[in-house]
């Protein structure tokens, strides 16, 4: 409904004004798109399912504070903090562990997305 809002408006303004360059325009409505799709922090809490290209499961937890919490095949646990930077889902364990940052792709249909990071890919999906 924003969407629409905003393109009728921008429709409406070029309307009444003289023909000029619309590049500007372009490029505000692009950006405020844009800006609209990127998830906030509460949109990614929840709990994720991860599956290695191996086929090795595992989860993923984050939470409204910013931690989060890793569990490995095995049930070996790792946390630390979770930020959104550039565009990036970024994970930062406690201790000496380097930050480690993914690009994730869109959900499919299935709600699964693909994550790729220093160390390749993952496939995620958002349960709870």
């Amino acid at each position: 409904m924003k969407t629409i809002i905003l393109l009728a408006s921008v429709v409406a303004l070029s309307a009444c004004s003289k023909p000029a360059d619309t590049a500007p325009e372009a490029t505000a409505t692009t950006e405020a798109a844009a800006a609209a799709s990127e998830p906030t922090m509460a949109d990614m809490v929840g709990t994720y399912e991860v599956t290695s290209a191996k086929g090795e499961k595992g989860g993923t937890v984050i939470n409204a504070d910013g931690s989060y919490v890793d569990t490995d095949a095995a049930g070996k646990q790792i946390k630390g903090t979770f930020a959104r930077k550039d565009g990036q889902d970024c994970f930062d364990p406690e201790g000496d562990a380097a930050e480690e940052c993914f690009i994730t792709t869109p959900p499919a249909a299935d709600g699964t997305f693909t994550a790729t990071g220093p160390n390749g890919a993952v496939t995620v999906k958002k349960v709870s």
